[in-house]
């Protein structure tokens, strides 16, 4: 009775507030939003401490069932807490907890304004689906958005409403550790994905309470740290910015998405928290968003460790200025910003600005309305591990799976009659496949790649762990060791190769070993496994190798030897049965790369979409004076697009409806494939277009459309491409995205360097 007192209070001082403020509708004026309304009356009622409150995130307070905290920072939070100067927290999970946070918040307050509360559900919360950028290899949307809808659902039911993903950078150096979070390299396929994503967490009601607030990062650049290191410094052109890191950011504003959050990194001299221009000309005045900024963890502090501000007030000022409107964990805007205002240094109106915005998306998730919506006990324990649930992270798991070489058919796996030896550590790691970014997930949930094998039983399965991987996993307090020398278990694994017919050896990186924080220098296989790679080899050459890694790895000696390689990234809580239901065909593979893998880290960053330079090949069969290295190939060890199938896809050549057209028309671009094997499968088909001159230098080509279709035994299917003006246009030199009269390539195939190809001519009438 308490909560519906408090909350019919609030109502009734809002309903009449509302009457009397409410603009009076004139023939002419547009629509009033009432969701506007309502925030405005709310902002009339609060103080300044409490309008700044709405822009204070923290994470988490104590333990919720021990005594209440009578000082320290905990007691602080809670003082906080009940005088409304918090607007979100993070970290808190379950509906108990939450329940109570929240109470305090609605019923302990002044005003009685709800809570978000964050947690980074990145691919999943209980049930662990495949990393994100092993998703991006399925290049199934539909997929991918169901993925997001069950992490969604799941971690709604524990009380969470607000997830930090999807990660929509641009990466294309894979030593950075956090191109695991992320879609790959081409911003094309990541705009895809991130609108994919969030609609995916937010659903198309926000008045569900399965679905959550998404919130697209890092705003801007973050990918590109340079040297890979994370947090490192990010120069990069404006050409760069607006054609490659900017468009999958702008295609989730265009998917609804609510929030955004800004970078750890500088960009050209400013950090991303103090960027005007990223923040308000860009994101809230071109692109018309109308959710909020939140900062990333004491990213407003540590601009002083920029050497941008000397000072907390500074860095306050800078920030709010700029158009952050959510201080995570840096305790600054709660210390500092009601000052400022009163100094006259920092305008009331932007405080007003931040705010409201934040206060909007409470009143569209329908907080205010129902506080606890998120807190029933029932649908927690009736939602969370449900069996629907684990069988769509085995579908995204399946998709996800890139087959990258199959020399002399030796997969699929015969079913019976075969002595296989199953070598590696990580063929029986239970926690490794779940990758990084799997708070709430628990140790030992996954399946492994041995438990996964022996669901087939036609097979003799026999087991050696070989060497360890890597030792000491916490996710944030220490960095993951590498196994540099124990070989111990060498001479195990090397008599049961010799004893098998065929080896799996699942090799790669520990989960851990890529993530926040976690850059290499070196793409290698970590520790001793090349070692035990080649010692198996050398006396059992049916091998069948299983990559677990969250970036690409630099390969060529397996690439050279091995005769069958499956990217298997890290897949999740159903990772092993995955992975055996492809080893033994039950699922034909059809992942394609979402990023290049180099043949080495002296050719990083390596990608498909680069520039021809003024010398881009020799001209002299003997000149040195070409783009080129004198120790390594141009070309990488797989491109960006590579994958194959149990099943032989041919393509024919690119029929155009016409070799020209303008602005105002389209033309399309054909081609028929057919699935010429006894399997079927399926295939993604590439379009790419290359701009031959521009006002500024085009790449050599750019992915401008797929299409994922499925063929039966000896089918053949027309593929058509709808070419428009938009798919043309570029940031130009005129700094504005158009396109611009001249002569194009379109090429279609299976990946981006194996294609079929055709020209045509654009003009602008």
């Amino acid at each position: 009775m308490n909560q519906l007192k408090h909350t019919s209070i609030l109502v009734i001082s809002l309903l009449v507030l509302w009457s009397c403020t409410a603009p009076k509708p004139m023939l002419a004026q547009a629509p009033i939003n009432p969701v506007d309304v309502k925030v405005d009356s709310i902002l009339k009622l609060m103080t300044l401490e409490e309008k700044i409150g709405q822009l204070n995130q923290y994470n988490g307070f104590w333990d919720l069932t021990g005594p209440t905290p009578s000082e320290g920072q905990a007691a602080l939070k809670l003082e906080h807490l009940k005088k409304g100067w918090v607007g979100a927290v993070l970290n808190i999970k379950g509906v108990d907890d939450v329940r109570k946070i929240q109470q305090l918040a609605v019923e302990g307050s002044r005003l009685h304004i709800p809570l978000l509360f964050g947690f980074d559900v990145i691919h999943g919360f209980k049930t662990i689906s495949p990393i994100p950028l092993a998703e991006a290899a399925s290049w199934d949307l539909n997929a991918i958005q169901n993925s997001a809808a069950i992490a969604a659902e799941e971690a709604a039911a524990v009380g969470i409403n607000w997830t930090f993903a999807p990660m929509v950078d641009v990466a294309r150096d894979p030593r950075w550790g956090r191109v695991m979070e992320g879609a790959g390299e081409d911003p094309y396929l990541g705009s895809q994905i991130a609108t994919a994503r969030v609609h995916g967490f937010q659903g198309t009601n926000f008045n569900s309470n399965k679905t959550i607030l998404a919130c697209a990062k890092h705003f801007a650049g973050y990918g590109f740290a340079e040297s890979g290191r994370d947090y490192n410094t990010v120069d990069v052109s404006e050409s760069v910015l607006q054609n490659v890191i900017f468009p999958p950011f702008k295609a989730a504003v265009d998917a609804g998405a609510r929030t955004f959050m800004n970078s750890f990194n500088e960009l050209n001299g400013v950090p991303a928290t103090a960027s005007a221009y990223l923040q308000r000309d860009i994101l809230k005045k071109d692109w018309n968003f109308k959710g909020f900024v939140v900062s990333d963890w004491g990213s407003v502090r540590e601009m002083m460790n920029h050497g941008y501000v000397s000072s907390e007030k500074e860095a306050a000022l800078a920030a709010m200025q700029a158009g952050s409107d959510m201080d995570m964990e840096s305790y600054i805007y709660v210390a500092h910003v009601a000052q400022l205002v009163k100094e006259g240094k920092l305008k009331e109106e932007l405080v007003n600005e931040a705010a409201g915005r934040i206060l909007r998306v409470k009143f569209e998730m329908g907080l205010f309305d129902n506080p606890y919506k998120y807190c029933d006990a029932a649908h927690e324990k009736a939602t969370v591990g449900k069996q629907s649930f684990q069988e769509g992270v085995l579908d995204m798991a399946k998709k996800s799976i890139v087959l990258l070489k199959n020399e002399g058919g030796l997969l699929p796996l015969p079913k019976t009659g075969k002595k296989i030896a199953v070598i590696g550590a990580l063929a029986a790691d239970k926690t490794s496949p779940l990758g990084s970014w799997r708070l709430a997930a628990d140790e030992n949930s996954a399946v492994s790649v041995l438990e996964g094998l022996k669901l087939y039983p036609g097979n003799q399965i026999a087991y050696a762990k070989g060497a360890d991987v890597a030792v000491g996993r916490t996710e944030f307090v220490w960095e993951t060791k590498v196994n540099e020398s124990d070989k111990s278990g060498f001479a195990d694994a090397i008599q049961l190769a010799k004893q098998s017919d065929v080896v799996v050896l699942v090799l790669g990186e520990h989960g851990l070993l890529s993530g926040e924080g976690r850059s290499r220098s070196e793409l290698d296989l970590p520790g001793v496994q090349q070692e035990l790679l080649e010692a198996v080899y050398n006396v059992n050459h049916n091998v069948v190798l299983i990559l677990q890694n969250g970036r690409p790895l630099v390969i060529p000696w397996a690439a050279k030897h091995i005769p069958a390689i499956v990217e298997g990234w890290q897949l999740g809580t159903q990772s092993g049965n995955a992975l055996a239901q492809v080893l033994y065909g039950d699922y034909n593979p059809s992942g394609k790369l979402p990023i290049t893998f180099p043949r080495s880290v002296g050719q990083i960053p390596l990608y498909y979409y680069h520039k021809s330079t003024g010398r881009p090949a020799a001209n002299e069969p003997e000149s040195v004076f070409w783009s080129h290295y004198m120790d390594e190939e141009n070309t990488p060890q797989y491109p960006f697009g590579f994958g194959l199938s149990y099943s032989k896809f041919d393509y024919s050549s690119v029929s155009l409806s016409n070799t020209s057209f303008m602005n105002n028309e389209s033309i399309t671009a054909s081609v028929t494939v057919t699935n010429s094997s006894n399997r079927a499968g399926k295939e993604v088909v590439q379009l790419y277009i290359q701009d031959l001159v521009g006002s500024t230098t085009r790449p050599v080509k750019q992915l401008k459309g797929f299409e994922l279709i499925e063929l039966q035994p000896n089918e053949s299917k027309t593929v058509t491409f709808t070419i428009k003006q938009d798919m043309l246009q570029f940031y130009s030199a005129n700094r504005k995205w158009e396109a611009e009269t001249g002569h194009f390539n379109v090429f279609i195939g299976t990946n981006s360097s194996e294609t079929k190809n055709a020209s045509f001519h654009y003009t602008i009438k």
